[in-house]
Parts: structure tokens; sequence; C-alpha cells
């Protein structure tokens, strides 16, 4: 199984389904990270991405409020990239994001590759801003 290898690392789970959030905070920390935020509004994830300053974003294409594209392009204006998954049972509606995409019922081997897919996509390496400030 693929874990993150940095420890102390923080997940924002843009979700409005409490079951599928707490599902992904069990899943994300068996991949190695130590914290999670849920939010299930644009609203509520820009303000947890700003206090915070995650690692990692999972969204939802369907949230309160708005969407998980809307989300991540509010956190990007406020805080800049971060990687991201969208874990949605909306596929066509995400792709061409950017960002991978994990299909809904969530298998652990598809988030854990999707997770180094999207921090590989944010890396120096690729042209992606490389390591986050924290707050």
């Amino acid at each position: 199984m693929v874990r993150v290898d940095e420890v102390g690392m923080h997940a924002l789970i843009i979700e409005d389904e409490i079951l599928i959030a707490l599902e992904l905070e069990i899943l994300l920390g068996e991949l190695g990270f130590s914290s999670c935020e849920i939010a299930d509004s644009p609203a509520h994830a820009v303000a947890s991405a700003i206090a915070h300053h995650p690692d990692l974003v999972t969204a939802d294409f369907r949230i309160v409020g708005g969407t998980g594209i809307e989300a991540v392009a509010a956190i990007e204006a406020a805080v800049g990239v971060r990687p991201v998954v969208y874990v949605t049972g909306n596929e066509d509606m995400v792709r061409g994001q950017g960002w991978p995409v994990v299909n809904k019922p969530i298998a652990l081997s598809a988030l854990a590759q999707a997770c180094g897919r999207a921090r590989a996509a944010a890396s120096p390496a690729a042209g992606g801003p490389g390591s986050f400030p924290r707050a």
C-alpha cells in the first residue's frame, strides 16, 4: 500500500455526506495523514483552508451551496494551489480539472494512487508550487 512519506500531513475533505466524509478520514489516516478537517460547502472549505493550509484536498462535485470545483478554485485564490483529488460519483463533471478522480464507492488503492499523482502534479519537478507554506 502507498503511504504518504511525510509526518504531520493535514487533509481537507470537502464532502456533504458525513458517512462518506468519515470513511475518507479513516482511509486518509491509513495513508499516513495525521489530521483531517471536513467541510460541507465552498465557504466552509475556504475558511478551513485559510485556517489550516491543507497538504491535500479531497472534493466531491455536489456539495451544499455549490460544487467542489468552486471550492477548489476559491481555495487556490485564497491560499494557493494544493494537491487535489476529486472523490465523486459524478466523474464526468470533474474530468478535465487537472486533478485525479476517484469514483465512489472509494477503494483504498485508488485513493492512494490518486493522492500520489496529485502530490506529484503539485511538486516543483512537475512545475507545481512544491512545498506549501504553513500559517
